[in-house]
């Protein structure tokens, strides 16, 4: 599997989807980030946040690509669809994650908007939340439980957002991850809605063995006798 994760500044992807990436490195995929701003207008300025970004890839296990737009500034229309189109092309990924739409930060909602343009023939996307996502409804979880300590690890590289600033509030990242697996009766887990997610049913391997055969007895299915 091939994946792309977009995010509008460093540290969105991160916070939003981490854990999950981390998850597919661990099943071998190939994992690409696209930050389509270098933060410029955040604290420390350009040349730090990038370096945090870099980092935090690294951390991750992803190609690390640049969107080369001004922070505050991602533009509505083609120009971004068209950056997030030639990342697609260079992952060729197959699973693309964005921001969900529905953000007060106007950089958030452009990047959704235009990966959800670029993406239209993939068959999976995933919109995560970030802290200024709004109305924010999780239709698909995935189990993070052996990955959370991975992304706060991954958050902790972006130094002027956690450490130096407080933007990022690792206790409550971690509070997220165990409401969002209490809603996916899982330990920890992160949430995405979803424009579109294609089961390839036949792709998953599935036992087909009933568990007879270790002792555990099944009451006859039959319906009683009149």
């Amino acid at each position: 599997m091939r994946v792309l994760a977009v995010g509008a500044h460093p540290d969105d992807v991160e916070l939003g989807c981490g854990a999950s990436l981390l998850a597919h490195r661990a099943r071998g995929d190939r994992v690409g980030l696209l930050v389509l701003t270098g933060g410029e207008h955040g604290p420390q300025g350009q040349s730090s946040r990038i370096s945090e970004q870099e980092i935090a890839a690294s951390i991750l296990g992803a190609d690390l690509f640049w969107g080369g737009f001004e922070d505050g500034a991602v533009p509505e229309g083609r120009a971004a669809v068209a950056v997030v189109e030639a990342a697609i092309r260079a992952t060729g990924a197959d699973v693309v994650y964005t921001h969900s739409p529905r953000d007060s930060h106007q950089d958030h909602r452009c990047a959704a908007a235009a990966t959800l343009a670029a993406g239209r023939h993939v068959r999976r996307i995933l919109m995560y939340e970030t802290p200024s996502s709004i109305g924010f409804t999780p239709t698909v979880f995935v189990d993070v439980a052996e990955h959370l300590p991975g992304k706060l690890k991954a958050l902790r590289a972006h130094v002027s957002q956690v450490s130096k600033n407080d933007l990022v509030d690792l206790d409550a990242v971690q509070a997220q991850a165990r409401y969002r697996g209490f809603q996916a009766r899982l330990l920890h887990a992160e949430g995405f809605e979803t424009e579109r997610f294609a089961w390839d049913l036949a792709a998953d391997t599935v036992s087909t063995d009933f568990p007879q055969s270790q002792g555990i007895e099944y009451a006859d299915a039959r319906p009683a006798s009149r």
